[in-house]
């Protein structure tokens, strides 16, 4: 026998993006589920860092993140590469806090659901949400769920979750949209982190660090040319460091290295700056992908949703996704808030107007990313930016502001030259991304 529940919306998938939808909307009053296939603690394949724009999304949930319950402050980033080092701080940008934080996806998944459930969400854990119910006219009333066991396995009960509005936040393997017949963009790059943990002295620095000339050795040891990526060192507070590195599938060299190697000869060649090796490495090394500049459109159909990775809404600048999940997560929320008490018709229309939000925000930033992905996937390009620019203290500055996508874009006192270079670059580009 099914069970049925109903709500007035659902959100499928209890990441950043799942929760941050639900703890909107169950503070604005709405009955919402959340349906989690895990169950806590769980872990996420992640680097752990959340910069400005993150920390500012969690302000808006009135989250805390006292350093007192092991949340840990970073003051900026210090990027090593080309026999340079260079360490920039975040910077003041209007609306968002100077300061990133890191916080191990094993605890802020788990937070940041419990959260959402003190505002009223129903969090179901190990259930599985399979598929889409569709109605006779072809529109979303409801999602089919099956209970799991501790290892994902389906174990049954079935159930169906039945709700005018579903929040696709399932992740990389977007179960719903591909259920929607919403296809994977080939024309999106896409990357590939591996990240593990290790224990160090340096666990409380106060920048994460990015180690921007990765390159996999030749059999006779002579240095391969160099990747479209980064490897990471972010100390988390709590005597570890996480630890990984990603690469872009634009350049020549993706599928052909192995990313482990590359971590194993990175850290090596680091030498024992943060005095980590093989003996104090605390996990296995673990990859997982990055969906990036909306590599799954529309962002809307039939009343669902998709907000994070399940939209394909990773940085294609520096991987980063926590930020974007949970802005995509707000946006969505207030769009499903406004409308709600509208006519049936005249709210699904209304409802279509996501994407266009998100296009606005996120769509020209993310075109800029694209094209600088396909630059920095020639290796030769690659290779003369580490040798000449990172010489140059003013230009670096521009590039994590850029990267970090840290700028101010409206007109006002504190907008300062790189504010406006920037505004200026992502509004020359298309903001392509939900056609």
């Amino acid at each position: 026998m099914t069970t049925t529940i109903d709500a007035d919306a659902i959100v499928v998938g209890a990441g950043p993006a799942g929760s941050t939808a639900a703890a909107h909307l169950a503070g604005a009053g709405f009955d919402v589920v959340i349906l989690e296939k895990s169950s806590f603690p769980r872990d996420k394949i992640c680097g752990d860092a959340l910069t400005p724009r993150a920390v500012r999304e969690l302000a808006a949930l009135d989250f805390e993140t006292p350093e007192s319950a092991g949340w840990h402050r970073n003051r900026g980033l210090r990027l090593i590469g080309g026999g340079h080092r260079l360490e920039i701080d975040w910077p003041e940008v209007g609306g968002m806090p100077a300061y990133g934080l890191t916080r191990s996806r094993m605890r802020l998944d788990e937070e940041l659901a419990r959260h959402a459930q003190s505002r009223g969400a129903r969090l179901y854990e190990q259930v599985f949400a399979s598929e889409p119910v569709f109605g006779a006219d072809g529109w979303v009333t409801g999602v089919k769920a099956t209970g799991t066991d501790h290892r994902g396995r389906k174990v049954g009960p079935d159930a169906l979750f039945r709700a005018p509005v579903v929040i696709a936040a399932d992740g990389v393997s977007a179960r719903m949209a591909v259920a929607l017949g919403i296809e994977k963009r080939d024309d999106r790059p896409m990357g590939v982190a591996v990240r593990t943990y290790h224990s160090s002295p340096r666990h409380s620095d106060d920048h994460i660090e990015s180690w921007v000339e990765l390159r996999q050795r030749s059999e006779d040891g002579a240095p391969g040319e160099a990747m479209p990526g980064y490897g990471w060192l972010f100390p988390m507070g709590d005597g570890t460091v996480n630890v990984g590195l990603g690469i872009l599938d634009t350049s020549p060299q993706f599928g052909q290295v192995s990313l482990r190697t590359v971590l194993d000869e990175w850290l090596q060649a680091m030498g024992s700056e943060w005095a980590i090796g093989p003996d104090t490495r605390l996990e296995p090394v673990r990859s997982a992908a990055l969906p990036m500049a909306f590599n799954r459109t529309p962002h809307f159909s039939r009343g669902v949703l998709l907000v994070g990775d399940a939209g394909g809404m990773v940085n294609p600048f520096n991987g980063e996704g926590i930020d974007y999940a949970m802005e995509s997560a707000r946006l969505a929320a207030e769009v499903i808030a406004t409308y709600s008490r509208y006519p049936e018709a005249a709210r699904r229309e209304r409802l279509r107007e996501y994407p266009g939000l998100v296009r606005d925000s996120l769509g020209g930033y993310f075109t800029l990313g694209r094209i600088f992905a396909k630059i920095i996937g020639r290796p030769e390009i690659m290779s003369l930016a580490i040798k000449y620019g990172m010489s140059v203290d003013t230009l670096m500055t521009f590039v994590v502001r850029l990267l970090a996508n840290l700028y101010q874009d409206e007109a006002g006192a504190d907008r300062d030259l790189y504010d406006r270079i920037i505004t200026a670059l992502t509004r020359l580009v298309p903001a392509t991304g939900n056609e």
